[in-house]
């Protein structure tokens, strides 16, 4: 049996999560280059099939505590300094997904599949 096309566009939105999430993991990070980082993330995942938008904000609060904790000028980047929105559409079935942290770990979520889901 062949996916249905929601399945296939929840699917999408799982290898551009991966794709964002394990390409930039580990990547220095600061509060001067957060906003130009976050703007490279969109950039690239965007220019996977399906995508048709992505939003990364980095939560600056957090960041500058993990960075006066470790004594550096920059940390690396987890999960914990994002807030990801991103929308897929595949053959007319949008999906709305977002990542966010939820009891300490950075959980990736579809939020709505529409119109066939």
């Amino acid at each position: 049996m062949d996916p249905t096309a929601p399945q296939v566009a929840c699917f999408e939105a799982g290898v551009k999560f991966g794709s964002l999430y394990h390409q930039f993991a580990g990547t220095p990070v600061s509060p001067a280059s957060a906003d130009s980082l976050a703007r490279a993330m969109e950039e690239a995942i965007e220019n996977q099939p399906y995508c048709e938008r992505v939003d990364v904000s980095v939560r600056e609060d957090v960041l500058a505590e993990a960075i006066e904790a470790g004594g550096a000028d920059y940390t690396e980047l987890t999960g914990r300094f994002l807030d990801v929105e991103m929308t897929v559409d595949y053959e007319g079935v949008v999906v709305e997904t977002s990542m966010a942290m939820e009891d300490g770990y950075p959980l990736m979520r579809v939020d709505a599949v529409s119109p066939d889901g």
